[in-house]
């Protein structure tokens, strides 16, 4: 890796406090680093120099939860990483506040809805308190419903962005976007009319998923099948010879709907019917029977009732089988209240009167006693559980309609750009690797192209006009384009060249589009956003392709997707190197923690009771992918963590750890020459190399678990055994060695803390040091583990640790006895075998000094086999505590 230059770190006067304590440091450090632009993004750099991050913008719509802590401070442990690499990072954030979670918060925030026929009022307030009937909401112009989300989405990314900088990432904040601003809507327009122009976006009169609360079209990727209680009906369609040929169906609202009936081509019941016609009941319409593969022989009856359109079947079908539309169920939810062309007896059109208008649910009520009345029914209804499609943020199911919308291809309809998307996906590292088959399996599953048109107000609107003939008629196959320097535009309040707007909805004139691109279509665009694509060619450059996109693993389909796609259209490569992905927060029933389920915990609670780096520290123990339990014992020990590096950090630079006396050559190694400090310096080695292999995986978790380990075993065990020479009681050749390896393991272990503890780590590193340890290199670069690897060739790795088991007997020894750990060993004998023998010789002096050992005897035996078959190489074979006064 590069080199890091950055920073400085000239000697400074040691200033320890007296009381060392957590409070206070996260506002402490968080003005520091702003003002200091410790973490600023340097645009006068190279390609090879940057480590970019396509981070995530948050949805802007209301309050963050735990979920985001979790994720966001495994994002910020990478960048931390890369930087002390010497990496110049690109480190953004975005705002997502365009689209319906923005809309939804505002209407209910406010008490208001939207009505295109009113007329905007410039001094607008929304009341105080919204009412409690949305009947008597305000209604208000487009034009102030925009306002009032763009106000209230900004106050909420104020405190988005102080929470995020009370957590501690160490993000470049004048490197902020909001998916909804000038420019980020310039750039989602530049690049919608680029598809159109490249023949990748079109429009088209065809069925689409529809939300009738929301009134608004949905895309493959936003569906969420939901189980929930049906029946299946069982009723008669009648063949020509009068015979009766049954079906069953879980809508049998959509009997009027019917368009043709079909079987398997192999279903020899049903094969005498195919290419005949049967009458429908209730209604009396004629419908073909057809064969057709999809059909299921052993569900229900094994035929089925082709409607337009009740489920993605029916939509096959039609498609396949060229079967006439037959659609009546509006997007307001109900049944045409016109009685359909295709009913023509005197008793269909009678019978659909009591359907006219009604909801869904009112009309599968009404065709049920209508059948029951006309004793049609076979049986009692049999009740089922079964999936059915909702949009992600709604609470109805989906219904499908007939509309004319915009499509963005992405490999549904064409098998050709489906494999190579699949091949974009081999492009990519993943992180963990096994979560590229959810991308492979959701691509190779299309059902058709992206649908990225809404119809919604608060949104990058379609940059679109169309010509209207001299009936009033759009001509949606030439849309008029804006140009380029007009963007961004809004085409229902801007005038297309060559009109006036006068003309506007008026035949011979011109309308805007008035729908609004798919959330998910801007932020498919966050890399060419903050990269300033087709704005700065050579800053775009020096950061696409990205080298990372963290995410969570459930918006795999819907963002991952969406954004190779868009890179694959407009770059013709992938959008970044790596991809790491995030697991879920789960509560203690181990169920994914949401705003929806009320089962989240308010960030800001656990960040004020224990602090940024314990909910750091529990964050970065979960390795990526993994779901993860809310865990306030993992914060806890993260807290604890912390307190322990700042006691351990005063002890040691109270003993004399200064800068200059760290080993940062071979040469100053020279100055180590206990064989205890040797063997603390070379499990140092280890842990840094470890540590740093595991980190170049995006295995931090991993990375947290080895620095942990030996910080422990430096505190607990090493410190306990070195104060006595420490304090020079063995002369300063010994005072100087333990001293250079305080300094130097302290040195290492706050900048290998400090991706994960950043507020402990620097304000350790002012008490002795200048600068800050965020701005210096990582230990386990080549030029910073010269000293370190030469004291640890000269030394034991196993010594320590020998020594370590020795004093955990006498120690075990002495709880034993229940006397206090200062007593004194008059005599002890440990008995091991050779190769521990030698190890215990070369600590021997620490050893009896901290234990307080008087005569310690050392003798070889074997290996004895203990419980469960342990090995035991090592054991205090007597000892003999002095009396207690």
């Amino acid at each position: 890796m590069a080199e890091n230059t950055t920073g400085t770190d000239t000697p400074k006067t040691i200033s320890v406090p007296d009381r060392v304590g957590l409070e206070g440091l996260e506002e402490k450090f968080s003005a520091r680093w702003e003002e200091n632009r410790v973490y600023a993004f340097d645009p006068n750099t190279t390609r090879d120099q940057v480590y970019s991050i396509d981070t995530p913008p948050p949805t802007a719509s209301g309050s963050l939860h735990v979920g985001h802590v979790f994720s966001y401070t495994q994002t910020d442990v990478i960048a931390r990483f890369m930087r002390m690499c010497g990496k110049n990072v690109f480190y953004p954030m975005g705002w997502d506040d365009n689209g319906l979670p923005t809309e939804r918060r505002v209407q209910n925030y406010f008490g208001v809805r939207t009505d295109t026929s009113v007329a905007y009022d410039p001094n607008y307030q929304p009341p105080a308190q919204p009412a409690k009937n949305r009947r008597d909401w305000d209604v208000v112009s487009r034009q102030n419903f925009i306002e009032l989300c763009l106000a209230q989405s900004r106050d909420d990314e104020v405190v988005y962005e102080q929470l995020f900088t009370q957590l501690g990432l160490s993000v470049d904040w004048n490197l902020s976007y909001r998916t909804i601003d000038d420019h980020s809507r310039e750039i989602s327009q530049r690049a919608f009319l680029q598809n159109l122009a490249d023949g990748q976006a079109y429009n088209a009169e065809a069925p689409t998923m529809w939300d009738v609360t929301f009134q608004t079209a949905v895309a493959q990727a936003e569906l969420e099948d939901k189980e929930v209680p049906g029946a299946y009906y069982r009723y008669p369609f009648f063949a020509e010879d009068g015979s009766k040929v049954f079906i069953e169906t879980t809508r049998p609202e959509l009997l009027a709907a019917c368009s043709a009936l079909v079987a398997h081509p192999d279903d020899e019941r049903y094969q005498h019917l195919f290419g005949k016609t049967v009458t429908s009941p209730l209604f009396d319409v004629a419908v073909e029977v057809y064969p057709h593969e999809l059909a299921q022989p052993d569900k229900g009856a094994g035929i089925a009732m082709v409607c337009t359109f009740g489920d993605q079947n029916d939509i096959t079908w039609w498609r396949e089988l060229q079967l006439p539309t037959r659609t009546l169920i509006g997007r307001d939810g109900r049944f045409a209240r016109e009685t359909p062309e295709w009913i023509t007896s005197e008793r269909g059109i009678e019978n659909y009167a009591q359907l006219a208008g009604k909801t869904v649910f009112s009309a599968e009520k009404a065709v049920i006693e209508m059948l029951e009345a006309a004793e049609l029914l076979d049986g009692e209804p049999k009740k089922i559980m079964h999936a059915v499609n909702f949009f992600e943020k709604g609470d109805k199911p989906l219904e499908i309609v007939t509309s004319r919308q915009w499509y963005l291809r992405n490999g549904g309809r064409e098998a050709e750009l489906r494999n190579k998307l699949i091949e974009r996906g081999n492009e990519l590292e993943w992180h963990p690797g096994f979560m590229q088959s959810r991308y492979s399996n959701w691509v190779e599953n299309l059902s058709g192209d992206w649908l990225v048109s809404r119809q919604r107000v608060f949104g990058v609107a379609i940059p679109l006009w169309y010509r209207l003939d001299e009936e009033g008629q759009p001509d949606y196959e030439n849309p008029i384009v804006p140009s380029d320097e007009q963007l961004p535009v809004d085409p229902l309040e801007d005038v297309p060249a060559g009109f006036t707007a006068d003309q506007r909805d008026k035949p011979g004139g011109f309308t805007g589009d008035p729908d609004v691109l798919d959330t998910w279509a801007t932020s498919s665009l966050t890399p060419q956003i903050i990269g300033q694509w087709s704005k700065d060619d050579e800053y775009f450059n020096n950061v696409f392709p990205f080298d990372l996109r963290p995410q969570g693993h459930d918006i795999i389909r819907t963002w991952l997707f969406s954004t190779v796609v868009r890179a694959d259209q407009l770059q013709d490569t992938v959008p970044w190197k790596h991809t790491a992905l995030s697991g879920w927060v789960l509560d203690p029933q181990r169920q994914k923690m949401s705003k929806s389920k009320g089962n989240v915990v308010v960030p800001t609670d656990i960040l004020d009771e224990f602090g940024a780096d314990a909910v750091r520290y529990w964050a970065a123990s979960a390795r990526l992918g993994a779901d993860t339990a809310y865990e306030v014992n993992q914060m806890k020990i993260g807290r604890r963590l912390a307190i322990k590096l700042l006691n351990a950090s005063k002890f040691a630079l109270n003993l004399g750890a200064t800068q200059d006396k760290i080993v940062s050559s071979a040469d100053d190694a020279a100055v180590i020459t206990h064989p205890l400090d040797q063997s603390l310096l070379a499990q140092l080695h280890e842990a840094i190399v470890q540590a740093t292999r595991a980190f170049e995986k995006y295995d931090y978790a991993r990375t947290l678990n080895l620095i942990e380990t030996f910080f422990w075993h430096f505190t607990d065990d090493y410190i306990e055994l070195i104060k006595n020479r420490a304090y020079g009681s063995r002369g300063e050749a010994q005072q100087a060695s333990v001293v250079a390896t305080l300094a130097t393991a302290l040195d290492a272990l706050l900048r290998l803390l400090a991706p994960f503890q950043p507020f402990a780590t620097d304000e350790v590193w002012s008490w002795w040091r200048s600068g800050s340890v965020h701005e210096t290199a990582w230990p386990g670069l080549e030029s910073q583990l010269a000293g370190i690897a030469t004291a640890a060739h000269t030394g034991d790795v196993e010594v320590l640790s020998t020594v370590t088991r020795a004093i955990s007997r006498i120690r075990k020894a002495k709880s034993d006895a229940k006397v206090k750990q200062r007593t004194e060993v008059v005599a002890a004998t440990i008995t091991a075998t050779e190769d521990r023998i030698i190890e215990l010789k070369a600590g021997l002096d620490d050893l009896r000094a901290a234990g307080n050992v008087t005569d310690l005897q050392l003798t070889v035996g074997d290996a004895i086999t203990g419980e469960d078959d342990e090995i035991i190489d090592l054991r205090l074979t007597e000892v003999e505590l002095a009396t207690a006064e």
